[in-house]
């Protein structure tokens, strides 16, 4: 069976009546949907609809928040401190960075913590806001270990994501979006739904050793070596450490039996007005881009990119022609739909 490519905006619609049937307020149930379609649009599948299946075993497992009650426990002019209470990553997270924003607005730069999210999809979306309000954003997650750090059998730390974005003239943004791990767990679920093996660099079997099979993936091996793994070490000491939830740390010393999906975070934004003027910045992203591109290329090389480029490359084909969906995820999305009792997106 191959894939099917389905309109972007009948599985986004799709998408927020699961969401709705299970119980998150109508605001909150389309901002969930809008993230994971986001991912799908530029390709990123990892991060899309096919978490769907996850989230519902989340929630019945009483782990991941419908309805959660999120509070400011700290704030500063430039600081806040958010307790989400187990939200959908989404939800707390969007909060988290218009409150950042609105700071970096008026003192210049903003900073936030977010303790007791769940996973939070893709994190170049929360980067991007900042962005596209001629800020520079980023935006950190750090949750319970499943990398292996270099000479480890065992998972030791979590595949830290940070994504960092800064806006252009021409062109939006220059996005950063990466896991300190080789590839994101979600890449692994998507190889599963294709029925594809994977490179044997991208994780470890229970026993430590390399594998092909990402049925077998029992951790995920850092990129670069002591680099990835390296940052996802500093990415805990700015997220679970300073929000006083240390999750690693306990589920390694076995004082907490840890889930998947529970992670601290933080989001910042920086008022780029602040230090040079934005239009001119906007300019200068533009000029390297474009030095950058000028470079020679290797034999068989067309274009060189720069962080961000190849999703939106995407984005422009799916927003058109649809989003496609492997046999898996469409299994996943048939059981969603009967759950529910929910009429799927034509196509499907």
């Amino acid at each position: 069976m191959e894939n099917v490519r389905v309109e972007w905006k009948a599985l986004q619609e799709f998408a927020t009546q699961v969401f709705e049937g299970l119980g998150m307020p109508p605001k909150d149930a389309a901002r969930e949907a809008e993230v994971l379609i986001w991912a799908n649009l530029r390709g990123v599948d990892s991060h899309g609809v096919q978490l769907i299946a996850s989230y519902l075993k989340q929630v019945d497992a009483g782990v991941m928040n419908p309805k959660p009650r999120i509070q400011i426990i700290k704030e500063t002019p430039a600081t806040i401190f958010v307790e989400a209470d187990r939200a959908f990553g989404p939800i707390v997270t969007t909060f988290t960075m218009e409150k950042v924003i609105e700071k970096a607005r008026e003192v210049g730069i903003g900073w936030g913590l977010i303790r007791n999210t769940t996973h939070q999809g893709a994190m170049g979306y929360y980067s991007q806001m900042a962005a596209a309000q001629g800020m520079a954003g980023i935006a950190v997650v750090s949750s319970p270990p499943n990398m292996a750090p270099p000479g480890a059998r065992a998972a030791g730390i979590h595949n830290s994501p940070i994504s960092i974005a800064v806006p252009g003239k021409t062109r939006k943004f220059i996005t950063l979006d990466m896991a300190t791990s080789v590839v994101a767990w979600g890449k692994l679920l998507v190889a599963i739904d294709k029925g594809e093996s994977i490179p044997k660099e991208w994780g470890l079997d229970k026993e430590g050793r390399p594998t092909t099979d990402p049925k077998q993936v029992a951790f995920l091996q850092p990129a670069g070596g002591y680099k990835g793994y390296g940052l996802a070490v500093m990415f805990e000491c700015l997220s679970g450490l300073m929000a006083g939830n240390p999750l690693i740390t306990a589920i390694l010393l076995k004082q907490i039996q840890g889930s998947p999906v529970i992670q601290n975070s933080f989001v910042g934004a920086i008022n780029i007005g602040n230090f040079t003027d934005i239009d001119e910045y906007k300019e200068n992203v533009d000029k390297l881009v474009a030095a950058i591109k000028s470079l020679p290329r290797q034999e068989g090389v067309e274009e060189i990119f720069v962080p961000g480029e190849p999703e939106e490359r995407v984005y422009e084909d799916r927003i058109k022609n649809g989003i496609p969906l492997p046999p898996g995820t469409i299994e996943k999305l048939r059981a969603a739909a009967e759950r529910f009792q929910l009429k799927l997106p034509p196509g499907l």
